[in-house]
Protein backbone atom coordinates (compact mmCIF):
# COMPACT_ATOMS: atom_id res chain seq x y z
CA UNK A 1 0.00 0.00 0.00
CA UNK A 2 1.69 3.39 -0.79
CA UNK A 3 0.89 6.84 -1.03
CA UNK A 4 -0.47 9.16 2.31
CA UNK A 5 -2.12 6.80 3.60
CA UNK A 6 1.26 4.44 4.18
CA UNK A 7 1.96 5.30 7.82
CA UNK A 8 -1.10 6.36 8.84
CA UNK A 9 -2.75 2.85 8.07
CA UNK A 10 -0.27 0.73 9.41
CA UNK A 11 -0.89 2.84 12.53
CA UNK A 12 -4.34 2.27 12.23
CA UNK A 13 -3.93 -1.14 12.28
CA UNK A 14 -3.31 -0.74 16.51
CA UNK A 15 -6.51 1.32 17.51
CA UNK A 16 -8.24 -1.14 19.33
CA UNK A 17 -10.63 -3.83 17.55
CA UNK A 18 -9.19 -2.45 14.08
CA UNK A 19 -9.59 -5.46 11.50
CA UNK A 20 -6.69 -5.85 8.85
CA UNK A 21 -8.78 -6.86 5.92
CA UNK A 22 -11.25 -9.73 6.45
CA UNK A 23 -9.67 -12.21 8.32
CA UNK A 24 -8.04 -9.85 11.30
CA UNK A 25 -11.45 -10.10 12.94
CA UNK A 26 -11.20 -12.52 15.89
CA UNK A 27 -12.11 -16.22 15.12
CA UNK A 28 -14.28 -16.39 18.50
CA UNK A 29 -14.93 -13.61 21.05
CA UNK A 30 -11.44 -13.78 22.86
CA UNK A 31 -10.34 -10.75 24.94
CA UNK A 32 -8.06 -8.69 23.24
CA UNK A 33 -6.00 -5.74 24.82
CA UNK A 34 -5.89 -2.39 24.08
CA UNK A 35 -3.65 -2.87 21.21
CA UNK A 36 -5.54 -5.70 19.87
CA UNK A 37 -3.75 -8.69 20.86
CA UNK A 38 -5.19 -11.87 22.43
CA UNK A 39 -4.88 -11.08 26.49
CA UNK A 40 -3.30 -14.14 27.39
CA UNK A 41 -2.48 -15.10 31.05
CA UNK A 42 0.66 -14.62 32.22
CA UNK A 43 2.73 -17.68 32.59
CA UNK A 44 5.95 -18.65 34.78
CA UNK A 45 8.70 -21.03 34.67
CA UNK A 46 8.96 -24.31 35.89
CA UNK A 47 12.14 -24.46 35.78
CA UNK A 48 14.89 -22.65 37.55
CA UNK A 49 17.16 -21.09 34.58
CA UNK A 50 19.71 -22.74 35.74
CA UNK A 51 18.50 -25.92 34.61
CA UNK A 52 18.03 -25.04 31.20
CA UNK A 53 21.70 -26.42 30.56
CA UNK A 54 20.47 -30.18 31.28
CA UNK A 55 17.69 -30.34 28.84
CA UNK A 56 17.39 -33.27 26.72
CA UNK A 57 17.11 -31.77 23.09
CA UNK A 58 17.63 -35.17 21.49
CA UNK A 59 15.87 -35.11 18.03
CA UNK A 60 14.46 -32.22 18.71
CA UNK A 61 16.27 -30.80 14.92
CA UNK A 62 18.22 -32.58 12.57
CA UNK A 63 21.63 -32.07 14.74
CA UNK A 64 23.14 -32.40 18.35
CA UNK A 65 22.05 -29.31 20.55
CA UNK A 66 24.49 -28.19 22.93
CA UNK A 67 22.91 -25.44 25.28
CA UNK A 68 26.41 -23.42 26.81
CA UNK A 69 25.01 -21.59 29.91
CA UNK A 70 21.61 -19.92 30.87
CA UNK A 71 22.07 -16.65 32.86
CA UNK A 72 19.67 -14.83 35.07
CA UNK A 73 19.86 -11.01 33.70
CA UNK A 74 18.02 -8.19 35.19
CA UNK A 75 20.26 -5.27 34.86
CA UNK A 76 19.16 -3.01 32.29
CA UNK A 77 16.23 -5.25 31.09
CA UNK A 78 12.88 -4.59 31.05
CA UNK A 79 11.50 -7.49 32.87
CA UNK A 80 14.02 -10.15 33.98
CA UNK A 81 14.85 -12.89 31.37
CA UNK A 82 17.08 -16.31 31.50
CA UNK A 83 19.49 -15.27 28.78
CA UNK A 84 19.99 -19.11 27.06
CA UNK A 85 23.21 -19.54 24.53
CA UNK A 86 23.98 -22.76 22.62
CA UNK A 87 24.95 -24.27 19.61
CA UNK A 88 23.20 -26.44 16.99
CA UNK A 89 25.59 -28.37 15.13
CA UNK A 90 27.75 -28.06 12.92
CA UNK A 91 27.46 -24.27 14.26
CA UNK A 92 24.61 -22.46 14.58
CA UNK A 93 24.54 -20.26 17.54
CA UNK A 94 21.19 -19.21 19.37
CA UNK A 95 20.65 -16.82 21.86
CA UNK A 96 17.86 -16.93 23.86
CA UNK A 97 15.40 -14.72 26.18
CA UNK A 98 13.19 -16.43 28.47
CA UNK A 99 11.43 -14.06 30.75
CA UNK A 100 11.33 -15.83 34.65
CA UNK A 101 8.17 -13.37 35.24
CA UNK A 102 5.02 -12.61 33.54
CA UNK A 103 5.75 -14.27 30.03
CA UNK A 104 2.71 -13.82 27.32
CA UNK A 105 3.37 -17.34 26.00
CA UNK A 106 4.34 -15.70 22.62
CA UNK A 107 7.72 -16.17 20.93
CA UNK A 108 9.47 -14.00 18.52
CA UNK A 109 12.39 -14.66 16.65
CA UNK A 110 14.72 -11.81 15.14
CA UNK A 111 16.35 -11.51 11.96
CA UNK A 112 20.20 -11.10 11.16
CA UNK A 113 21.21 -8.35 8.02
CA UNK A 114 23.91 -8.45 5.93
CA UNK A 115 25.76 -11.59 5.55
CA UNK A 116 24.91 -12.21 9.32
CA UNK A 117 27.83 -13.89 11.53
CA UNK A 118 26.58 -12.70 15.02
CA UNK A 119 23.85 -13.78 17.51
CA UNK A 120 22.09 -10.90 18.42
CA UNK A 121 18.62 -10.53 19.27
CA UNK A 122 17.98 -7.22 17.63
CA UNK A 123 14.11 -6.42 17.40
CA UNK A 124 14.77 -3.44 14.84
CA UNK A 125 10.93 -2.15 13.97
CA UNK A 126 9.21 -4.22 16.35
CA UNK A 127 11.16 -2.70 19.25
CA UNK A 128 8.24 -0.92 20.56
CA UNK A 129 5.76 -3.74 20.14
CA UNK A 130 4.09 -3.78 23.45
CA UNK A 131 4.87 -7.07 24.62
CA UNK A 132 8.70 -6.62 23.60
CA UNK A 133 9.11 -3.54 25.26
CA UNK A 134 7.62 -4.99 28.27
CA UNK A 135 9.80 -8.01 28.23
CA UNK A 136 6.98 -10.42 28.33
CA UNK A 137 7.66 -12.19 25.02
CA UNK A 138 10.15 -15.17 24.72
CA UNK A 139 12.37 -14.38 21.74
CA UNK A 140 15.48 -15.66 20.45
CA UNK A 141 17.80 -15.37 17.07
CA UNK A 142 20.72 -17.07 15.37
CA UNK A 143 24.14 -16.27 13.47
CA UNK A 144 23.13 -18.81 10.54
CA UNK A 145 26.05 -21.12 10.95
CA UNK A 146 29.00 -18.83 10.68
CA UNK A 147 30.98 -16.44 13.30
CA UNK A 148 32.02 -12.78 12.03
CA UNK A 149 33.97 -12.64 8.32
CA UNK A 150 32.13 -9.87 6.81
CA UNK A 151 33.50 -10.71 3.97
CA UNK A 152 32.01 -13.90 2.68
CA UNK A 153 35.06 -16.08 3.48
CA UNK A 154 33.51 -17.84 6.01
CA UNK A 155 31.88 -19.81 3.05
CA UNK A 156 34.89 -20.67 1.50
CA UNK A 157 34.95 -24.73 1.13
CA UNK A 158 32.03 -25.12 3.20
CA UNK A 159 28.91 -25.82 1.56
CA UNK A 160 27.48 -26.77 5.36
CA UNK A 161 27.81 -22.89 6.45
CA UNK A 162 26.42 -21.87 2.82
CA UNK A 163 22.97 -24.23 3.73
CA UNK A 164 23.01 -22.43 6.87
CA UNK A 165 23.29 -19.01 5.93
CA UNK A 166 20.71 -19.87 2.76
CA UNK A 167 18.04 -21.28 5.11
CA UNK A 168 18.54 -24.01 7.57
CA UNK A 169 19.92 -21.93 10.18
CA UNK A 170 16.60 -19.85 10.92
CA UNK A 171 14.42 -22.88 10.88
CA UNK A 172 16.55 -24.76 13.35
CA UNK A 173 16.61 -22.24 15.38
CA UNK A 174 12.79 -22.18 15.07
CA UNK A 175 12.49 -25.58 16.40
CA UNK A 176 15.07 -25.47 19.22
CA UNK A 177 13.65 -22.67 20.41
CA UNK A 178 10.20 -23.38 21.07
CA UNK A 179 11.27 -26.63 22.54
CA UNK A 180 13.32 -25.11 24.89
CA UNK A 181 10.22 -22.37 25.45
CA UNK A 182 8.03 -25.83 25.80
CA UNK A 183 10.57 -27.47 28.85
CA UNK A 184 11.29 -24.00 30.57
CA UNK A 185 7.10 -22.87 30.78
CA UNK A 186 5.73 -26.52 30.55
CA UNK A 187 3.85 -25.23 27.54
CA UNK A 188 4.26 -24.40 24.06
CA UNK A 189 3.95 -20.89 22.58
CA UNK A 190 0.52 -19.38 21.49
CA UNK A 191 1.58 -17.75 18.63
CA UNK A 192 5.17 -17.83 17.29
CA UNK A 193 6.13 -14.71 15.30
CA UNK A 194 9.49 -13.52 13.21
CA UNK A 195 10.49 -10.10 12.37
CA UNK A 196 13.39 -8.85 10.45
CA UNK A 197 14.90 -6.43 7.13
CA UNK A 198 16.94 -6.45 4.68
CA UNK A 199 18.76 -10.01 4.74
CA UNK A 200 16.26 -10.32 8.05
CA UNK A 201 13.62 -9.71 5.84
CA UNK A 202 14.80 -12.35 2.73
CA UNK A 203 15.17 -15.13 5.91
CA UNK A 204 11.70 -13.73 6.96
CA UNK A 205 10.20 -15.28 3.18
CA UNK A 206 12.39 -17.86 3.02
CA UNK A 207 10.10 -18.86 6.27
CA UNK A 208 7.09 -18.58 4.65
CA UNK A 209 8.17 -20.19 1.66
CA UNK A 210 10.02 -23.11 2.82
CA UNK A 211 9.10 -23.89 6.40
CA UNK A 212 5.17 -22.59 6.23
CA UNK A 213 4.59 -24.11 9.91
CA UNK A 214 7.20 -22.04 11.96
CA UNK A 215 5.37 -19.00 12.37
CA UNK A 216 1.89 -17.63 12.84
CA UNK A 217 3.03 -14.29 11.40
CA UNK A 218 5.86 -12.77 9.56
CA UNK A 219 6.64 -8.95 9.75
CA UNK A 220 9.20 -9.07 6.83
CA UNK A 221 11.21 -5.95 5.41
CA UNK A 222 12.95 -4.21 2.83
CA UNK A 223 13.52 -8.52 1.98
CA UNK A 224 16.94 -8.93 0.04
CA UNK A 225 14.86 -11.48 -1.58
CA UNK A 226 16.29 -11.79 -4.75
CA UNK A 227 20.02 -11.67 -2.76
CA UNK A 228 22.14 -12.56 -5.88
CA UNK A 229 20.90 -10.36 -8.18
CA UNK A 230 20.91 -8.14 -5.63
CA UNK A 231 25.03 -8.41 -4.32
CA UNK A 232 26.29 -8.62 -7.57
CA UNK A 233 24.97 -6.71 -10.46
CA UNK A 234 22.46 -4.33 -8.51
CA UNK A 235 25.39 -3.21 -6.21
CA UNK A 236 28.42 -3.54 -8.86
CA UNK A 237 25.93 -1.21 -11.00
CA UNK A 238 25.64 1.43 -8.54
CA UNK A 239 30.02 1.76 -8.45
CA UNK A 240 31.18 1.32 -12.16
CA UNK A 241 28.52 2.74 -14.10
CA UNK A 242 29.54 6.16 -12.37
CA UNK A 243 33.00 5.64 -13.40
CA UNK A 244 35.48 6.80 -16.56
CA UNK A 245 37.22 5.16 -18.72
CA UNK A 246 40.39 6.16 -16.30
CA UNK A 247 38.33 4.52 -13.39
CA UNK A 248 37.64 7.93 -12.25
CA UNK A 249 33.92 8.90 -10.59
CA UNK A 250 31.96 10.89 -12.44
CA UNK A 251 29.74 11.93 -9.99
CA UNK A 252 30.89 12.78 -6.20
CA UNK A 253 28.58 13.36 -3.14
CA UNK A 254 29.00 16.88 -3.39
CA UNK A 255 26.10 16.71 -5.98
CA UNK A 256 23.31 14.90 -4.55
CA UNK A 257 21.72 17.76 -2.81
CA UNK A 258 21.79 19.44 -5.71
CA UNK A 259 19.99 16.62 -7.40
CA UNK A 260 17.30 15.79 -4.96
CA UNK A 261 16.16 19.76 -4.68
CA UNK A 262 15.78 19.47 -8.18
CA UNK A 263 14.01 15.74 -7.72
CA UNK A 264 11.39 17.73 -4.89
CA UNK A 265 10.73 20.73 -6.75
CA UNK A 266 9.53 18.75 -9.85
CA UNK A 267 7.43 16.51 -8.18
CA UNK A 268 7.24 17.03 -4.38
CA UNK A 269 3.67 19.02 -5.08
CA UNK A 270 2.30 16.22 -7.00
CA UNK A 271 0.40 14.45 -3.93
CA UNK A 272 -0.91 17.60 -2.65
CA UNK A 273 1.49 18.31 -0.17
CA UNK A 274 4.60 19.80 -0.30
CA UNK A 275 6.85 18.50 2.84
CA UNK A 276 10.12 17.41 1.09
CA UNK A 277 8.78 13.65 0.40
CA UNK A 278 7.48 11.96 -2.40
CA UNK A 279 4.48 9.98 -1.50
CA UNK A 280 4.61 7.54 -4.46
CA UNK A 281 7.73 8.03 -6.44
CA UNK A 282 6.28 6.61 -9.34
CA UNK A 283 4.42 9.67 -10.39
CA UNK A 284 7.44 11.47 -10.44
CA UNK A 285 9.13 11.89 -14.21
CA UNK A 286 12.39 13.50 -12.88
CA UNK A 287 14.80 14.19 -16.32
CA UNK A 288 18.39 15.16 -15.32
CA UNK A 289 19.28 16.53 -18.58
CA UNK A 290 17.24 19.64 -16.93
CA UNK A 291 20.27 20.24 -14.31
CA UNK A 292 22.82 20.37 -17.51
CA UNK A 293 24.82 23.00 -17.02
CA UNK A 294 24.07 25.97 -19.48
CA UNK A 295 27.09 27.82 -20.78
CA UNK A 296 28.70 30.41 -18.65
CA UNK A 297 26.89 28.73 -15.33
CA UNK A 298 28.42 28.74 -11.99
CA UNK A 299 29.21 24.51 -12.12
CA UNK A 300 28.11 24.41 -8.50
CA UNK A 301 24.98 24.90 -9.61
CA UNK A 302 24.43 22.43 -12.42
CA UNK A 303 26.06 19.20 -13.28
CA UNK A 304 28.03 17.97 -16.44
CA UNK A 305 26.20 15.75 -19.53
CA UNK A 306 28.38 12.70 -17.88
CA UNK A 307 27.04 13.67 -14.10
CA UNK A 308 23.16 13.98 -15.63
CA UNK A 309 23.56 10.49 -17.77
CA UNK A 310 24.91 8.86 -14.54
CA UNK A 311 22.26 9.88 -12.33
CA UNK A 312 19.54 8.23 -14.93
CA UNK A 313 21.56 4.84 -15.06
CA UNK A 314 21.63 4.93 -11.16
CA UNK A 315 18.01 5.71 -10.99
CA UNK A 316 17.11 3.07 -14.28
CA UNK A 317 19.52 0.24 -12.68
CA UNK A 318 21.18 -2.76 -14.61
CA UNK A 319 21.58 -3.81 -18.34
CA UNK A 320 23.35 -5.24 -20.46
CA UNK A 321 24.99 -3.26 -23.80
CA UNK A 322 22.44 -3.67 -25.63
CA UNK A 323 20.00 -2.61 -23.04
CA UNK A 324 18.53 -5.24 -21.74
CA UNK A 325 17.66 -5.53 -18.14
CA UNK A 326 20.00 -7.22 -15.41
CA UNK A 327 17.65 -5.99 -12.72
CA UNK A 328 14.01 -4.79 -12.38
CA UNK A 329 13.36 -1.15 -13.97
CA UNK A 330 14.15 1.82 -11.22
CA UNK A 331 17.34 0.15 -9.07
CA UNK A 332 17.19 3.71 -6.66
CA UNK A 333 13.82 5.76 -6.81
CA UNK A 334 13.42 9.64 -7.18
CA UNK A 335 14.04 11.30 -3.95
CA UNK A 336 16.22 9.19 -2.51
CA UNK A 337 19.21 10.74 -3.80
CA UNK A 338 20.71 11.92 0.04
CA UNK A 339 20.99 8.08 0.15
CA UNK A 340 23.31 7.88 -2.88
CA UNK A 341 26.21 8.18 -0.14
CA UNK A 342 26.31 4.16 0.20
CA UNK A 343 27.72 3.73 -3.38
CA UNK A 344 28.77 8.01 -4.43
CA UNK A 345 32.21 8.99 -2.57
CA UNK A 346 33.07 12.39 -1.58
CA UNK A 347 36.15 11.91 -3.46
CA UNK A 348 38.09 10.20 -5.80
CA UNK A 349 40.15 6.92 -4.82
CA UNK A 350 37.10 5.49 -2.39
CA UNK A 351 36.06 2.37 -2.26
CA UNK A 352 32.42 3.12 -1.57
CA UNK A 353 30.23 0.42 0.44
CA UNK A 354 28.90 -0.65 -2.57
CA UNK A 355 31.93 -2.66 -3.92
CA UNK A 356 32.62 -4.25 -0.95
CA UNK A 357 29.21 -5.62 -0.93
CA UNK A 358 29.80 -7.38 -4.15
CA UNK A 359 33.25 -8.61 -3.93
CA UNK A 360 32.32 -10.32 -0.44
CA UNK A 361 29.65 -12.19 -2.08
CA UNK A 362 31.00 -12.51 -5.63
CA UNK A 363 33.92 -14.11 -4.18
CA UNK A 364 32.61 -16.92 -1.73
CA UNK A 365 28.69 -17.13 -2.35
CA UNK A 366 27.45 -16.05 -5.79
CA UNK A 367 28.84 -19.36 -7.79
CA UNK A 368 27.79 -22.65 -5.95
CA UNK A 369 31.03 -24.85 -5.35
CA UNK A 370 32.68 -22.21 -7.52
CA UNK A 371 34.59 -19.89 -4.81
CA UNK A 372 36.73 -17.20 -6.81
CA UNK A 373 38.51 -15.27 -3.66
CA UNK A 374 40.76 -13.13 -6.65
CA UNK A 375 37.40 -11.80 -8.11
CA UNK A 376 37.24 -8.10 -8.39
CA UNK A 377 34.50 -5.20 -9.07
CA UNK A 378 35.56 -5.11 -12.91
CA UNK A 379 35.55 -8.91 -13.23
CA UNK A 380 32.04 -9.13 -13.26
CA UNK A 381 30.22 -8.94 -16.85
CA UNK A 382 27.33 -7.09 -17.88
CA UNK A 383 25.92 -9.71 -20.19
CA UNK A 384 22.99 -12.05 -20.20
CA UNK A 385 25.13 -15.13 -20.32
CA UNK A 386 27.03 -13.93 -17.22
CA UNK A 387 23.58 -12.70 -15.75
CA UNK A 388 21.89 -16.84 -16.37
CA UNK A 389 25.19 -17.72 -14.75
CA UNK A 390 25.29 -16.22 -11.90
CA UNK A 391 21.69 -16.44 -11.09
CA UNK A 392 22.21 -20.04 -10.63
CA UNK A 393 22.71 -20.39 -6.69
CA UNK A 394 19.47 -18.56 -6.34
CA UNK A 395 17.98 -21.85 -6.09
CA UNK A 396 18.69 -21.88 -2.34
CA UNK A 397 19.79 -18.51 -1.52
CA UNK A 398 17.06 -16.42 -2.79
CA UNK A 399 13.51 -16.62 -1.72
CA UNK A 400 11.47 -15.54 -4.86
CA UNK A 401 8.64 -18.48 -4.62
CA UNK A 402 5.55 -16.54 -4.88
CA UNK A 403 3.31 -19.29 -3.72
CA UNK A 404 2.57 -19.37 0.07
CA UNK A 405 -0.27 -21.24 -0.08
CA UNK A 406 1.07 -23.52 2.78
CA UNK A 407 1.71 -20.76 4.87
CA UNK A 408 -1.86 -19.08 4.05
CA UNK A 409 -3.19 -22.67 5.22
CA UNK A 410 -1.53 -23.31 8.22
CA UNK A 411 -3.27 -19.78 8.84
CA UNK A 412 -0.11 -17.57 8.65
CA UNK A 413 0.02 -14.23 8.23
CA UNK A 414 2.51 -11.72 5.99
CA UNK A 415 3.00 -8.09 6.48
CA UNK A 416 6.13 -7.10 3.55
CA UNK A 417 7.15 -3.38 4.09
CA UNK A 418 9.62 -1.23 2.47
CA UNK A 419 11.25 2.14 2.52
CA UNK A 420 10.72 4.22 -0.82
CA UNK A 421 13.96 5.85 -0.13
CA UNK A 422 16.00 2.38 0.18
CA UNK A 423 19.32 2.86 -1.24
CA UNK A 424 20.79 -0.82 -0.49
CA UNK A 425 17.24 -2.64 -1.86
CA UNK A 426 15.06 -1.11 -4.37
CA UNK A 427 11.16 -1.27 -3.28
CA UNK A 428 10.57 -2.30 -6.53
CA UNK A 429 11.42 -5.69 -5.60
CA UNK A 430 9.11 -6.04 -2.75
CA UNK A 431 6.46 -4.70 -5.03
CA UNK A 432 7.29 -7.01 -7.82
CA UNK A 433 7.13 -10.06 -5.30
CA UNK A 434 3.72 -9.06 -3.84
CA UNK A 435 2.55 -8.80 -7.43
CA UNK A 436 3.60 -12.29 -8.49
CA UNK A 437 1.85 -13.84 -5.38
CA UNK A 438 -1.38 -11.93 -5.95
CA UNK A 439 -0.97 -13.07 -9.91
CA UNK A 440 -0.17 -16.71 -8.49
CA UNK A 441 -2.21 -16.94 -6.02
CA UNK A 442 -5.43 -14.73 -6.55
CA UNK A 443 -5.66 -11.38 -5.32
CA UNK A 444 -8.50 -11.96 -3.14
CA UNK A 445 -6.64 -14.63 -1.57
CA UNK A 446 -3.50 -13.26 -1.05
CA UNK A 447 -5.78 -10.02 0.52
CA UNK A 448 -6.93 -12.05 3.20
CA UNK A 449 -3.31 -13.41 4.56
CA UNK A 450 -0.63 -10.86 3.05
CA UNK A 451 -0.56 -6.56 3.08
CA UNK A 452 2.18 -4.47 1.66
CA UNK A 453 2.97 -1.38 3.56
CA UNK A 454 5.35 1.41 1.28
CA UNK A 455 6.73 4.20 3.46
CA UNK A 456 7.96 7.62 1.88
CA UNK A 457 11.17 8.98 2.62
CA UNK A 458 12.15 6.10 4.34
CA UNK A 459 15.89 4.47 4.03
CA UNK A 460 17.14 1.04 4.25
CA UNK A 461 15.20 -0.28 6.86
CA UNK A 462 15.04 2.99 8.69
CA UNK A 463 16.15 6.16 8.67
CA UNK A 464 15.72 8.86 6.20
CA UNK A 465 13.54 12.03 6.01
CA UNK A 466 9.97 10.11 6.24
CA UNK A 467 8.39 8.10 9.15
CA UNK A 468 11.12 6.02 10.18
CA UNK A 469 10.57 4.77 13.30
CA UNK A 470 7.30 2.30 13.22
CA UNK A 471 5.82 -0.52 14.62
CA UNK A 472 5.79 -3.60 12.46
CA UNK A 473 5.04 -6.23 14.89
CA UNK A 474 1.76 -5.20 16.68
CA UNK A 475 -0.32 -4.95 13.84
CA UNK A 476 0.76 -8.80 12.73
CA UNK A 477 -0.08 -10.17 16.32
CA UNK A 478 -2.92 -8.28 16.23
CA UNK A 479 -3.87 -9.81 13.23
CA UNK A 480 -3.00 -13.12 13.65
CA UNK A 481 -4.58 -13.92 16.84
CA UNK A 482 -6.92 -17.17 15.54
CA UNK A 483 -6.21 -20.51 17.35
CA UNK A 484 -2.38 -20.37 17.33
CA UNK A 485 -0.06 -22.85 16.52
CA UNK A 486 0.17 -24.38 19.94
Amino acid sequence: MAGAGAAAVLAALLVPGAAVGSAAAPQSRQAVTAEGLADLPAVKPVLDCAEVTGLDLDGVTDAPVTLRSATLVTNGAAAPYCEVRGTIAPANTIVMRLPVDGWTQRYVQTGCGGLCGSANINYGQASSCPVVRDGTVASATTDMGHQGQNDGSWALNNPQAQIDFAYRGVHVTAQVAKAVIAEFYGRHPKYSYFTGCSDGGREALMEAQRYPDDFDGIAAGAPANNLVVQNTFHHAWNVLTNKDENGDYILLADKLPLIHRAVLDACDALDGLTDGLLDDPRRCDFDPETLVCASGQDASTCLTGAQAAVVQRLHDGATDAKGRRLELAISHEWGSELEWTLFVPSAQGQTVAGENFVTSFARYLAHTNAPNPDFQLSDLEFTTESFWKTVQSSSYLAAMNPDLGAFRKSGGKLLLWHGWNDQHISPQGTLAYYDAMRESMGADTVDRFAKLYLFPGVAHCSGGAGPNTFDVLTPVMAWSRGPGRG
